[in-house]
């Protein structure tokens, strides 16, 4: 059995080359058990156009081959004479001539990491699509997601606070807990021990705390039980937390909901991006470059996706001493800097204080408290509640990226 299948994938790569009239320039052919075709193909690093018209011509001619199901090409290119061990420094092998170069990526591709290329084509599976206008969830006027493409930043400690003080200053938020993985909010509103009830209509009647109607997945899952949870169950689950729920009505609805989201820019951000009428995002940071570094990629996310961002908020801005002297911890002005160079306002420097930590731990937002940290959240509050009404007279800020 195992000698009459290598002996098919040996006719079929031999009816590869002979389709290709055995050129010099293709160096092997290996078909494998899913009856995919590997051509490796010798390129000029000097001529890349030719490069890719030898690919596209090899792709052509080995998928008409009946029996081949996908083909697959290596471009390899040999050390040029007039190369010397003078570049060595590009990270290629040398000392080897056996061991080829890699080429300049052909046009019409991009380097994506070190060796890996992915064509236009590919990119374009991966975007999201243009887009569509979405029909707004009933009993909900607006929602603001609140995202950090890094973890550990703050976001729901920002998530409770800035929905608290929303709520104190007389609107009617809600607080969807959309971090499948790591609920916090229960914790955070001191409603570890709640359970939504279910409405009439077989709806999630969501949980009230400090003025606040919340959901989040530890109301419904054992607190100690991991969720081992793939994107698609994620994505549902996120889904019927918002769908499945009485947030508001057509009389009274919420003025504003807001969904703390996971940290990173994966399945969970872009279900909420591309399945939720969302209005607009804040992004959290702190003021460390590794930090910095991904908000970039989170702007770059709610930027493909169409949603605006209307600012940054910083935390663990600084740490405060008795004597009165700021003490920046976590690098000084990072959050300032990225937003300018994204073109987005700074919403907020939130300072290390132990009143938000200790507000935190025991359920009772620091928001609704007196003192310096709630002034810091009723701030934010106002500020995001400008940039909200802004989107309605003026165009959302564009994110420049910057080379």
């Amino acid at each position: 059995m195992f000698g009459s299948r290598q002996k098919s994938r040996e006719k079929l790569a031999a009816a590869v080359r002979s389709a290709l009239g055995a050129p010099d320039w293709l160096e092997s052919v290996t078909i494998g058990e899913d009856g995919r075709a590997i051509l490796v193909i010798r390129a000029d690093s000097g001529d890349t156009a030719g490069a890719e018209a030898r690919r596209i011509e090899a792709e052509n001619a080995a998928a008409r081959i009946p029996g081949i199901e996908k083909v697959t090409t290596v471009l390899t290119a040999e050390k040029a004479p007039n190369q010397t061990h003078s570049n060595a420094h590009s990270g290629q092998n040398r000392t080897n001539p056996d061991i080829p170069l890699t080429p300049s990526p052909p046009a019409g591709t991009r380097r994506v990491t070190k060796g890996a290329r992915l064509s236009d084509e590919a990119l374009s599976q991966g975007a999201p699509p243009p887009a569509t206008p979405m029909r707004p969830l009933p009993g909900i006027a607006r929602i603001l997601v609140v995202a950090s493409a890094k973890g550990g930043v703050g976001k729901s400690t920002v998530s409770v606070n800035l929905a608290a003080a929303m709520a104190r200053a007389g609107m009617k938020v809600g607080l969807l807990d959309a971090d499948i993985y790591g609920p916090s909010i229960p914790t955070m509103l001191g409603t570890v021990n709640a359970e939504p009830a279910t409405s009439p209509a077989k709806k999630l009647v969501p949980v009230e705390a400090h003025g606040l109607k919340t959901l989040s997945i530890g109301y419904l899952s054992d607190p100690d039980a991991p969720m081992i949870w793939r994107g698609p169950i994620v994505m549902s689950a996120i889904t019927q937390l918002l769908n499945d729920a009485e947030w508001g009505t057509k009389e009274d609805p919420l003025d504003l909901l807001i969904i703390d989201t996971p940290p990173g820019t994966g399945d969970a951000q872009l279900a909420i991006a591309q399945k939720v009428p969302v209005t607009a995002a804040l992004i959290v940071t702190t003021p460390q470059e590794v930090a910095l570094a991904d908000v970039r990629r989170g702007a770059a996310m709610f930027a493909k996706t169409h949603v605006p961002v209307i600012g940054i908020a910083e935390t663990m801005s600084w740490f405060e001493d008795p004597a009165g002297n700021r003490h920046y911890l976590m690098g000084e002005g990072g959050g300032r800097k990225m937003a300018q160079a994204l073109g987005l306002p700074l919403l907020a420097e939130i300072p290390m204080l132990q009143a938000i930590r200790e507000a935190g731990d025991a359920g009772t937002p620091a928001a609704l408290s007196n003192g310096p940290a709630a002034d810091v959240f009723l701030k934010l509050a106002r500020n995001v509640a400008i940039a909200l009404d802004e989107l309605v007279t003026k165009p959302a800020p564009e994110i420049v990226f910057e080379d």
